[in-house]
């Protein structure tokens, strides 16, 4: 139970092991916790959940706890992707949501995240104080023996909350059965879909791609995302080829994240029926991956920056962007170009969501393939992603390859790649001492020009050149990212900062 933990996105662990009824209950109280220590218990909290196993379980568990504590839930029906469970906070005006997801993990993983009133991702300061509640509950337990809940229709360990609560939190898990709260009214099971799509078609020049539809390959992953962003295209007279449109819990046998290694079947599809885009969407999603028509796949970092130059040049948007720390600077050579702020954030969407929702950041993005931009909820949003998409190429008349030309005519270019290293135990712990004082004067000949060591070591190195090394806080791995001006260089800057490291 002391794993228990909330990362970048949650707590996530694997089904059975660590993620059980039991602790699911434990996370809940804790949330429940905040949200009426908070005063926010009346406006309701909405619980979605992916297409993993047993996630409609784990969503009733949920439902029951947040009930015995006399919050009221809008419970979503079926899978449900993580920027829809968001939006529907601001729909409902509710004080936040329980999303149930492990997003891009592997299939034995599952996940829990509160997504606060603002619609998107936990700030640090709020997760810790969720943690502080959980911790508490966790002492609690441990001190008294665990008994295990039911995974359904069953009370608890607590047992049935009464009328009223005696004080706003509780460090014993309080539940009530589903039943009883329809029965007071305080259990309302929603339909999103027609709001969401309503409210992406707020963002998305619809009227562009219905003057030129597109012939476009759509690939949920088997995740929630199924019946969204095809019913969305199809509506606007694209179209629409979908597959991999059932759930399935282990995902077809691969890892549902949209990047090129497994999108196989959507190259294929997209080559097989000549289609004009394959667009992807992972476990839950709120990622996104692109496909152009000779099945090409067009990385997140690309994506992002093509968008950018979309809305800048089409919409006429403009606004400061936001980006990770390991995101491509193209962002910056072509914001530079309109006179707008770039802001650089630690790796995490929340510090991206925060630029959004403070900062009225035009588009903020990750190179793992998270982007929003102003008008929509400050949530990755991969449905969102491959809308815009299928706007730009729908609009501008090019592919994404097309127009990746147009943007390296006029800012040059910039080629970029993250490789994962593994590492053992005892060489990671020497690294990481290697880190604190890594400041060399240059890499492959490039002088170092500056070192940023908010999330990992970043140089940036003379000629809009950088490397970022960032550890993983859970394995014996690092990640290293190169961006450089060719390939020649970003593979002479990768090989030099792995002998100076040692890696």
């Amino acid at each position: 139970m002391s794993q228990i933990k909330f990362g970048t996105d949650g707590w996530r662990a694997i089904v059975a092991d660590t993620f059980t009824f039991a602790n699911v209950q434990r996370v809940t109280q804790a949330i429940a916790n905040y949200v009426n220590q908070h005063d926010l218990g009346s406006k309701g909290v909405v619980v979605g959940y992916d297409n993993r196993f047993l996630a409609d379980r784990f969503a009733a568990t949920v439902t029951e706890v947040l009930l015995g504590n006399q919050i009221p839930v809008y419970l979503l029906p079926g899978g449900t992707p993580t920027p829809v469970t968001a939006f529907m906070i601001q729909h409902y005006q509710a004080a936040g949501a329980v999303m149930l997801t492990a997003s891009h993990n592997p299939p034995e993983y599952n996940g829990i995240k509160f997504i606060p009133e603002y619609a998107g991702p936990a700030l640090p300061a709020l997760t810790d104080e969720i943690e502080s509640y959980l911790h508490k509950i966790l002492a609690e337990t441990e001190s008294k023996g665990v008994t295990r809940s039911k995974p359904e229709g069953g009370s608890g360990e607590a047992g049935e909350a009464g009328p009223a609560l005696e004080g706003k939190i509780s460090h014993r898990v309080r539940s009530l059965p589903l039943e009883k709260g329809r029965q007071a009214g305080n259990l309302k099971e929603v339909e999103p879909k027609a709001a969401y799509l309503e409210q992406l078609q707020s963002v998305v020049d619809v009227a562009g791609i219905r003057r030129r539809p597109l012939k476009v390959v759509v690939d949920p992953m088997y995740g929630c995302g199924i019946g969204y962003l095809d019913e969305f295209l199809r509506v606007l007279g694209c179209q629409v080829e979908a597959i991999h449109t059932h759930r399935d819990p282990l995902f077809g046998g691969i890892v549902p994240e949209p990047m090129g290694k497994w999108l196989a079947d959507l190259q294929e599809a997209v080559i097989r029926s000549n289609a004009d885009l394959g667009l992807a969407t992972d476990g839950d999603a709120d990622r996104f991956g692109v496909v152009d028509r000779k099945g090409r796949y067009i990385s997140a970092n690309q994506v992002l920056y093509l968008l950018l130059h979309y809305l800048l040049q089409t919409r006429k948007y403009r606004g400061p962007v936001a980006r990770t720390v390991a995101t491509t600077h193209m962002l910056d050579r072509i914001a530079r170009r309109y006179s707008l702020e770039v802001e650089e954030t630690a790796v995490g969407f929340k510090f991206i969501g925060q630029s959004l929702l403070e900062r009225g950041a035009l588009l903020g993005g990750e190179e793992s393939g998270g982007l929003s931009i102003h008008g929509h909820v400050p949530e990755k949003d991969g449905i969102l992603a491959a809308a815009l998409v299928t706007e730009m190429v729908a609009v501008s008349g090019q592919d994404p390859v097309q127009l990746m030309e147009t943007v390296a005519a006029q800012y040059g270019e910039l080629i970029s790649e993250r490789i994962d290293i593994h590492t053992s135990l005892k060489d990671k712990q020497r690294i990481l001492e290697t880190l604190k004082d890594f400041y060399p004067a240059a890499v492959a000949g490039f002088p170092v020009i500056k070192r940023i060591a908010h999330d990992g070591v970043k140089l940036q190195l003379e000629g809009d050149n950088w490397l970022l090394i960032r550890a993983s806080g859970t394995e014996p791995l690092f990640r290293l990212y190169v961006e450089a001006g060719n390939e020649k260089s970003m593979r002479s800057i990768q090989a030099d900062a792995r002998r100076l490291l040692g890696l």
